[in-house]
């Protein structure tokens, strides 16, 4: 792979040295300061028996400073990391990072501060909203924090805990992330020798020779074997701080505060969960599928995302542009000039390098109203799927900001956040699927496609079920690499179905297990896929007429319930129902794959 791109910020600051980044640190500096005067003075005086007027008065100026803080502090974290996770041996940025990341300590304790007052004021909230433009535009968010300030602890608790979050749970996290970047492997391919970082080690699980992909698969759990219980003490610290903090908080359990934060209920997570459970039977008939036309019983785990039909196709980087801009096109001429924007603007960080972070995702840079992609490019169809997905992240972010909203009306749930990923995916699949009449090239992308929807049906629900037992045993003791390992193995055994062999390892590399913030961060992607192809097949109702909606839904994701926007699409995500009629697309598909 040749002329693969790295990402481009200059236009952000010139460097992590040069004068402009300093001076946006000190701008953000000085913008907290002068939020925690205003806080401690100001706040700190008004009660409920303050007038509406004053008390709307005082809910925007609040307002306006932390979306001032958000879109500086924003930008600067997002700056930092994009040095951070593309190469974890620049002490420079892990200095700034450990600099910015003190700064934000104080945000989040300004956070805490304003949460418990906008609490205290409930009774006389809605008065308060309704004096103040700022605080009228933000009635939803502002709800949204009362109702949340329920399960505070103390300020002197929460506080202490945003301190201690740094040498705790945060400093788990920077170790996996650094550990799993720097190891490489020794790998004979193409007949030489090569050193491979892990990301694209792992990638060879996509490689045309049966042979490469179990090697590849003997060779990722032998390194893994090496760091695991470096790793399962970065589980072991995370989960535990996490579990600490519930209790504390008075949280039913782990999952009480993702579901609040996915802006969903118990009944619509249940009803999802149990439309996807009583599919496995349709996912473990491709599985079967598949294994047959490999010419095996059953699948090894280095089958599952094997290369079928005309997929062994190879894309140059300049391809794989042509393929996203062309395909999005046929949805949205919008929505292709903004993917090739990207693509002229060097906004993806695509190239696979030792010390870079495996997997990928969009991060947004408020102050230029831009966003940044990282993913590690093979030249794979599947990776070229991957680039559209976080290409629709970045287009979620660009709505947003044509519709000139403040950052706190930006603060997407995790379900909705993929929602306009999931449906990129699907625009270029489904249009590639409408373009071609070979069946071998029929087959191949439906490989693609089911494989991908395999994986957020049944392998999310694994992951979903391995968290909820590591936290549920955590309470009780740390878990040893090997349990961690059985209990990966046996959530897989459980979805997957009977495979040759499973992924014990799986725990390692994902780096959502390892967020202290952002628990159960694998559920959101299920809900966007079945969304996504919900409002796929409104879409192909309506035709052009649905883009403004669709348009009108990413730049208000951050204001209301996932549950109040689907319904303007007269969805209802509380009924079992809707998940089992988008499961139903994807059997279609597996009903033609069976035939080919």
């Amino acid at each position: 792979m040749t002329d693969i791109p790295r990402w481009d910020l200059s236009n952000v600051y010139p460097g992590l040295e040069s004068p402009e980044f300093e001076s946006a640190q000190q701008q953000l500096t000085q913008l907290i300061g002068e939020a925690e005067q205003f806080l401690g003075a100001e706040l700190a005086r008004a009660g409920t028996a303050n007038s509406p007027a004053e008390l709307g008065a005082l809910l925007g100026a609040a307002l306006d400073r932390f979306n001032a803080l958000s879109e500086l502090g924003g930008t600067l974290g997002s700056y930092i990391q994009s040095f951070v996770t593309t190469d974890s041996r620049n002490v420079t940025a892990m200095k700034k990072r450990s600099v910015f990341q003190q700064l934000m300590v104080r945000v989040q304790m300004l956070e805490t501060q304003f949460q418990t007052w906008v609490g205290a004021l409930a009774p006389v909230l809605d008065s308060a909203i309704a004096a103040n433009p700022v605080a009228q535009a933000h009635a939803f968010n502002l709800k949204e924090i009362a109702e949340q300030s329920t399960y505070l602890m103390s300020a002197a608790e929460e506080n202490l805990a945003a301190e201690l979050g740094l040498s705790g749970a945060s400093a788990w996290n920077k170790l996996q992330g650094t550990l799993t970047s720097q190891l490489t492997v020794e790998f004979e391919l193409d007949g030489s020798l090569q050193k491979l970082p892990m990301p694209a080690l792992i990638n060879l699980r996509s490689h045309p020779d049966a042979e490469v992909r179990r090697r590849a698969y003997t060779a990722e759990n032998q390194a893994w074997d090496t760091v695991r219980e470096t790793l399962a003490a970065c589980m072991n610290g995370v989960k535990g701080a996490v579990n600490t903090l519930n209790q504390r908080r008075h949280r039913t359990d782990a999952l009480h505060s993702a579901i609040d934060m996915a802006r969903i209920d118990r009944p619509t997570l249940e009803a999802m969960l149990g439309a996807m459970h009583d599919s496995f039977p349709m996912f473990q008939r491709y599985f079967k599928a598949k294994a047959r036309l490999l010419g095996k019983q059953k699948l090894e785990w280095w089958d599952l995302f094997a290369p079928l039909g005309g997929s062994n196709k190879t894309y140059t980087w300049q391809e794989a542009q042509d393929f996203i801009i062309h395909n999005f096109s046929s949805f949205s001429p919008e929505l292709a000039d903004f993917a090739r924007h990207a693509f002229d603007h060097n906004w993806i960080d695509a190239e696979q390098r030792d010390g870079k972070r495996g997997g990928a995702f969009c991060m947004d840079l408020p102050s230029v109203q831009e966003s940044r992609v990282l993913c590690n490019f093979d030249g794979s169809l599947d990776q070229v799927s991957t680039i559209a997905h976080e290409l629709g992240h970045a287009f979620h972010n660009h709505c947003a900001y044509q519709a000139q909203k403040t950052r706190l009306q930006q603060d997407t749930p995790m379900t909705l956040a993929e929602t306009a990923s999931i449906m990129c995916e699907t625009i270029v699949m489904q249009a590639m699927l409408q373009q071609i009449s070979d069946p071998q090239q029929e087959l191949a992308v439906l490989e693609t496609m089911l494989n991908g929807d395999s994986q957020v049906i049944v392998d999310i629900y694994s992951r979903y079920l391995f968290e909820k037992e590591v936290f549920e045993r955590r309470v009780n003791a740390d878990l040893s690499p090997d349990e961690l390992c059985e209990i990966m193995e046996r959530a897989q055994k459980a979805t997957y179905g009977d495979l040759e062999s499973y992924q014990p390892y799986m725990w390692t590399w994902k780096p959502h297990y390892y967020y202290a913030g952002l628990s159960f961060y694998n559920f959101p992607y299920a809900f966007g896929l079945l969304f996504a192809t919900g409002l796929y097949a409104i879409y192909q109702q309506r035709g052009a007429d649905f883009i403004p909606a669709y348009k009108s839904l990413l730049a208000n994701t951050g204001q209301a319930s996932a549950a109040d926007l689907a319904a303007r699409f007269g969805i209802d995500i509380r009924s079992r129902k809707f998940w089992e009629d988008s499961l139903k697309v994807i059997e279609k598909k597996i009903e033609r794959y069976e035939q080919l």
